[in-house]
């Protein structure tokens, strides 16, 4: 076969990949974007094409000639946090059977650099995006309603607003770990908190709400550091609040890294979990239902957050009503022995 590419650029085009496979230039970008509906056997002719003449999708051009590209953006504030790792798994698992490329961008807690991201991308034109929370930039906002790009929201519920939202109430999830420690008899309850994004100030003032509803309102046992969230942030923020108070019986944790530092940290100083404090953490991470003791924590939906959010914007896409402005996924106590 002669081939002789793109006019401009020499390479390989969908066109001769098509020619080559004997399907039309749409069967063929079907099937190299993955999509169920091409038959299995039809698709590897396609792929088995694409391979021989080295065939590589222009995404730029591809959006040029839709007007929208089949790409979706997923914008998460942190690639180190198991959380977005796990819905950032359950998106690919309901995007890829639709073709669909996921482009993901990490705006590390920062909405100026979220700014800037959305910025980006919407210049490749995408057909959906995903974010996380509610709170952005004015800018950002006026660039996502001047877009007119579909957009569905994570991990907080919506409140009156008329936007797209899946997750959990992260106020209610606080004060259910308040409620948890009073209802195990503890009086002096203190929350650990760190990097201060909005979902964490929600669980604060849910556990504040919590405490003053039983008259147990502790400010002064609260400690609140707004640099990143580690295991050993979580045993040097344990150590002072012990140091402040020796009466204190509970903690709340706004991340279970958190919790297993405090837990490191009472076995290093001779502090008996539960007997002397009871601990609570919080997203129920893996290593949570191993520590010594075994850690008590509020399990969230984060995976199936991120298929019901990947799945509403898949129904916007297909021109489909969404009965369900906000999808409340709940969240899940898991009671072990550190409570």
């Amino acid at each position: 076969m002669t081939r002789t590419g793109s006019r401009t650029t020499g390479r390989p085009t969908l066109a001769e990949v098509a020619r080559l496979s004997g399907v039309s230039p749409i069967t063929a970008s079907r099937a190299l974007r993955g999509v169920a509906t091409v038959a299995p056997a039809l698709a590897e002719k396609v792929r088995a094409a694409a391979a021989t003449l080295g065939y590589i999708a222009n995404p730029a051009a591809r959006a040029l000639a839709s007007a929208r590209s089949h790409s979706v953006v997923v914008l998460i504030p942190s690639l180190s946090n198991q959380l977005f790792i796990d819905t950032l798994e359950a998106i690919h698992e309901v995007m890829r059977p639709r073709g669909l490329e996921v482009l993901i961008g990490n705006y590390h807690y920062d909405t100026a650099e979220e700014e800037n991201l959305i910025r980006n991308y919407l210049a490749y034109q995408p057909c959906g995006i995903l974010l996380t929370g509610f709170e952005r930039t004015e800018a950002s906002l006026q660039m996502l309603a001047a877009s007119g790009v579909p957009c569905v929201h994570m991990m907080e519920l919506g409140g009156e607003t008329a936007a797209l939202s899946v997750g959990f109430s992260q106020f209610e999830a606080g004060r259910a770990a308040a409620r948890h420690l009073i209802e195990r008899g503890r009086r002096r309850l203190g929350f650990i908190a760190a990097q201060l994004d909005p979902r964490v100030m929600q669980r604060a003032a849910g556990f504040r709400q919590g405490l003053a509803d039983a008259g147990l309102a502790a400010p002064e046992l609260e400690r609140l550091a707004p640099e990143p969230s580690s295991i050993a942030l979580g045993g040097a923020l344990f150590s002072q609040v012990l140091a402040y108070d020796g009466t204190l019986d509970g903690l709340f944790f706004c991340n279970d890294d958190l919790a297993h530092g405090a837990i490191f940290q009472a076995l290093r100083q001779g502090v008996a979990v539960p007997e002397q404090v009871a601990m609570v953490g919080f997203n129920d991470l893996p290593a949570s239902a191993h520590t010594v003791p075994r850690l008590t924590s509020i399990r969230t939906p984060r995976a199936a957050v991120g298929r019901a959010a990947a799945q509403a914007l898949l129904a916007q896409l297909d021109g489909k009503r969404v009965s369900v402005a906000q999808q409340d996924l709940g969240f899940e106590l898991m009671v072990r022995e550190s409570s």
